[in-house]
């Protein structure tokens, strides 16, 4: 049974979510907070497998509980449900960490289906194998069956899902071009969806964040074609 956390500041909604998902054969075992305070303390205390919640809430908002989840969890798949689905409040939500958007209003089906491609992407990092650990640059090193960046001087940093697959797949590929089609279709189950490929763009920014210590290290956009991990070093 999944352990869901659900974020939802309007009770009517929560309940009719919640009913839906319980009911479902295989079922969830869902604990519901009106908040983002509310859900915050609830996932330090129980750690459910995966978090669906709202954006607008009194209190702490969906973006402020996500940002503080992310700081010490890059790991467990978390889903904004919300009307705002303007490039704006998509490409924030992704920049924080979240793994996936759903617009309201929807069918518990629909968030079902959302929450199970996540839980195998989220698997299918479990059952890598474990010496897949890539050298990049002279600096880091990427650590991806457990998706954590090294760096020599010892700090690391927990990559979310989708950085941890995009990274590997440009290591698998280093110094070569890796289509934009490619990595669309296999994050995101799509090759022209316009808020994925905006989303593809936001994780590219912050994977070159993490890399810019290494000056031989750079990931570049090969414009109409993809993009491709230069590494110059060892």
């Amino acid at each position: 049974m999944i352990k869901l956390l659900l974020v939802e500041d309007d009770a009517n909604l929560s309940y009719i979510i919640r009913g839906g998902l319980e009911d479902m054969i295989g079922g969830y075992e869902v604990t519901t907070a009106s908040d983002g305070e509310e859900g915050l303390r609830i996932w330090r205390e129980q750690r459910p497998d995966v978090i669906v919640s709202d954006i607008e809430m009194p209190v702490m908002d969906g973006y402020e509980m996500v940002k503080r989840i992310r700081e010490t969890d890059g790991d467990t798949p978390i889903v904004f449900t919300s009307g705002r689905v303007s490039p704006k409040d998509v490409v924030k939500g992704y920049e924080l960490g979240v793994n996936n958007y759903i617009k309201k209003p929807f069918l518990a089906d629909e968030l079902d289906a959302h929450i199970g491609a996540l839980l195998k992407m989220k698997q299918g990092k479990g059952a890598r194998n474990e010496s897949e650990v890539y050298r990049i640059g002279d600096d880091y090193f990427f650590d991806a069956p457990h998706a954590v960046l090294k760096q020599a001087s010892g700090a690391s940093k927990t990559l979310t899902e989708r950085e941890a697959k995009l990274l590997q797949m440009l290591c698998e590929k280093k110094n070569e071009v890796v289509k934009r089609e490619a990595i669309l279709a296999k994050l995101w189950d799509t090759k022209d969806d316009y808020f994925a490929s905006r989303s593809l763009d936001v994780f590219v920014a912050r994977l070159r964040k993490l890399l810019a210590e290494d000056e031989k290290v750079q990931i570049k956009t090969v414009k109409g074609v993809g993009l491709s991990l230069a590494d110059s070093g060892s």
